[in-house]
C-alpha cells in the first residue's frame, strides 16, 4: 500500500493538537517528508491559535486535493454557515468535527493511496454516547466490520478485544470467536503493511488467569481461541498473567499484546513510552492513525505540549511503502 497523501482532520478545537501540528510543521522531519499533507477544518481558528503560540507559519488554501504540494501546509477550509465560538469543549463543536470527518472521508473515497490522521475528540461532546470511540465512529460511516485498534510502538503494540467498554461488560463481550478474527487481522496488517511476521500474546481476563467461579473465561473462551490459532498458525501464546506479563524479560519477547479489555494493555503501554506511540485502526479500507493523546484542554495556549506522537504518526506513515 502506497501513501502519497495524508489528510489531518484537525478534530476538537479547544484541544493542544494545533500546537503538536505546529512543532510538526516547524521541524527538520516535515521539510525532509515527501507525503502531501493537508489539514481540513477551520483556517480562521487555527490562524489565531498560531499567533497565539508564536507560530509563524504559511497555509496554502486549497479546494481540490489535486493542488496538494509536497513540503507546503495545504489546508481545505471546512467552516459552515453559522459557525458557533468554540470557547470551550462543548456540543458546539459537533457539526463542525462531522463536517471536517466527512470531507476527509469523501475525498478519500474518490481518490487512492491516502492516510487519514485525525486529532482527538471530545467522546462526551462529539460521540454522545452513540459510538465507543472514534474507531467505531469511522467504521460505522465507511460501512467497514471487524474494526479493531491497535495502538503501535515498532517495540511492542497492544490491543484491546473490547474498546471504551465499562468493565461490567467485558466479560460478556469476550467471544472465542472475536479472539480469533482479531488475531488474524493483527497477523495480516502485520505481514501486509509492515513485512514482518508478528509474535503475539494473549492475556487472561481474570487475576492470575484464574476465577473462583466454576469456569473461567480462560477456559471456556481464551484457551480454546488460542488452541485453533495454533492449530492454524503460529507465533501465538498465553493466556498470560496481566499482572506480571509487561515485564522486560517477557515483553522483550513479544510484537503485539492482545488484552481482553482497554486498561489492561493501555496502561502499560503508555506507562512504558509515553506519547512514543499511535493509535491505528485495522480493518478499514484505507490507513487510519490518531496521535495518542487527548484535547489536553488544560494546556491549551501554553505552548508545553509533547508532539512526539504527530512525529511517530508521520514517521509510520513514511514507512508504508
Amino acid at each position: 500500500m502506497k501513501i502519497n497523501k495524508v489528510l489531518i482532520v484537525l478534530g476538537e478545537p479547544q484541544s493542544t493538537f494545533s500546537e503538536i501540528l505546529f512543532k510538526y510543521f516547524k521541524s527538520k522531519q516535515f521539510s525532509e517528508n515527501k507525503k502531501k499533507i493537508i489539514l481540513i477544518g477551520s483556517k480562521n481558528l487555527i490562524v489565531k491559535q498560531m499567533k497565539k503560540l508564536k507560530f509563524n507559519l504559511k497555509f496554502n488554501l486549497i479546494k481540490d486535493i489535486q493542488d496538494a504540494k509536497i513540503k507546503k501546509i495545504n489546508f481545505i477550509n471546512s467552516n459552515y454557515n453559522g459557525q458557533k465560538k468554540f470557547s470551550k469543549i462543548s456540543s458546539n463543536s459537533k457539526r463542525y468535527i462531522s463536517n471536517s470527518f466527512k470531507i476527509a472521508l469523501d475525498l478519500i473515497q474518490h481518490n487512492k493511496n491516502i492516510a487519514l490522521v485525525n486529532g482527538p475528540i471530545s467522546k462526551k461532546y462529539f460521540l454522545n454516547n452513540k459510538y465507543l470511540g472514534v474507531t467505531e465512529y469511522i467504521a460505522k460511516k465507511t460501512k467497514s466490520k471487524n474494526q479493531i485498534m491497535l495502538i503501535y510502538n515498532d517495540k511492542l503494540s497492544v490491543s484491546p478485544l473490547t474498546t471504551h467498554l465499562p468493565l461490567r461488560l467485558v466479560a460478556k463481550n469476550i467471544t472465542k470467536e472475536k479472539i480469533i478474527k482479531n488475531v488474524k487481522q493483527i497477523k495480516r496488517f502485520y505481514e501486509t503493511i509492515l513485512n514482518k511476521k508478528p509474535k503475539i500474546a494473549i492475556l487472561g481476563l481474570n487475576p492470575h488467569c484464574e476465577s473462583i467461579d466454576k469456569i473461567s473465561e480462560e477456559k471456556k473462551i481464551i484457551i480454546p481461541a488460542i488452541k485453533y490459532l495454533n492449530r492454524i498458525s503460529s507465533n501465538i501464546n498465553g493466556p498470560f498473567s496481566a499482572d506480571t506479563f509487561f515485564l522486560k524479560k517477557n515483553i522483550i519477547k513479544y510484537d503485539v499484546v492482545v488484552g481482553m479489555y482497554h486498561d489492561q494493555v493501555l496502561t502499560p503501554l503508555k506507562t512504558l513510552y509515553n506519547f512514543n506511540a499511535i493509535n491505528i485502526t485495522i480493518g478499514l479500507p484505507f490507513i487510519r492513525i490518531s496521535p495518542d493523546h487527548g484535547p489536553n484542554n488544560e494546556m491549551l495556549g501554553k505552548n508545553k505540549s509533547d508532539p512526539s506522537s504527530i512525529f511517530y504518526a508521520m514517521r509510520f506513515i513514511n514507512k508504508i511503502k
